[in-house]
Order: structure tokens, then C-alpha cells, then sequence
């Protein structure tokens, strides 16, 4: 009898420290604060919030680690955006490594996120490239082009190591 007791006691301990949910997929949106801050909100596979979600999770927000506090599902991040520029969300957790990448839009004071398809980051160069080597004449103005590319991602905080980042852990996630 002892020994069910035993049992009980350890299995209550160690449920109760575990956090009880992971996160899977997350929306950003603008705080409905209006203070120039992003808000995360844990959702499901059909981007309908989880408010099951309280705790501290750890996110790398645009290379840099960050602690953040759910409670019912939503958090806001402690960084103010004072200009336009891209943000890199990715969360790892034991079912794997999810990530957004956002072009995050201030104009007037609001914020408007916009999801950027990893897709539409690899097929744009690429498809400069391809076109360079199909019309030698356009090998100037691909190079220009490529060059507009990098300053205008660089320039709005994607720099070539995040640029990587997102491309390596997307084809992660297609495998």
C-alpha cells in the first residue's frame, strides 16, 4: 500500500510542474493597447486561439531570446517597433521547431503584420538568377536587382543569416 502512495505522490509532482500544452502555431497581431507592441497568440492548427496556453514560453524573436509570459493564450512582447521592418519568430518546443517570418508595417502609429511566404523569399532570387543565365543581356540589371533585394531586406532588419534561418528551418519542416 505503500507503495501505490509512493506511486501517486511521484506521478502528482511530476505532472504538476510540466507545462501542459505546447505551442504549435502562434498568430502575431498588433496589442490592442496600441503601444507600438506586437502581441502572440498561441493558436491551433486552424488559427483559432488556444486560451488553455498560461506560462512561460521561449521564443527567439529576430535572433534574440526571449522570455514570454501567456496568459490565456496571449503575450505581448516587451520590444516596441518604432519603424517598418521584418520580424523572425520561431519557437522550438519537442514536437519541433515552428517560426514565422512578418513584414511588420508602421504607418500613422499602427501596426500591420504580414505573414511572408518562405516560398516567395527563395523564388525571388532564384528566379532573378534563373533569368540572368536564360538572357546574358540580363545579367546587369539581375545583378542590380539582387543587390536592390539584399539592401531592401538589410536595410529592414533580414540580414543574411536570418535570411538563411528561415529558408533552412522551412525545408526542415518539409521534410
Amino acid at each position: 500500500m505503500k507503495y501505490i502512495y509512493l506511486f501517486v505522490l511521484l506521478f502528482s509532482f511530476n505532472t504538476g510542474f510540466a507545462q501542459s500544452s505546447n505551442i504549435n502555431n502562434f498568430i502575431v497581431k498588433e496589442s490592442l493597447l496600441k503601444n507600438s507592441k506586437l502581441a502572440i497568440i498561441a493558436a491551433d492548427s486552424l488559427d483559432q486561439p488556444l486560451e488553455s496556453i498560461n506560462g512561460i514560453y521561449t521564443f527567439s524573436v529576430s535572433g534574440f531570446s526571449q522570455e514570454i509570459t501567456f496568459a490565456n493564450g496571449v503575450a505581448i512582447l516587451p520590444l516596441q517597433i518604432n519603424k517598418s521592418t521584418f520580424v523572425y519568430f520561431k519557437h522550438e518546443n519537442d514536437s519541433g521547431t515552428h517560426s514565422k517570418l512578418l513584414y511588420v508595417i508602421k504607418k500613422n502609429g499602427d501596426l500591420k503584420p504580414i505573414t511572408i511566404s518562405i516560398i516567395f523569399l527563395i523564388l525571388i532570387p532564384l528566379i532573378i538568377i534563373i533569368l540572368a543565365f536564360a538572357f546574358k543581356k540580363f545579367i546587369y540589371i539581375a545583378v542590380i536587382l539582387l543587390l536592390i533585394f539584399m539592401y531592401f531586406n538589410h536595410s529592414n532588419g533580414l540580414n543574411i543569416s536570418t535570411f538563411f534561418e528561415t529558408t533552412i528551418d522551412y525545408l526542415k519542416n518539409l521534410v
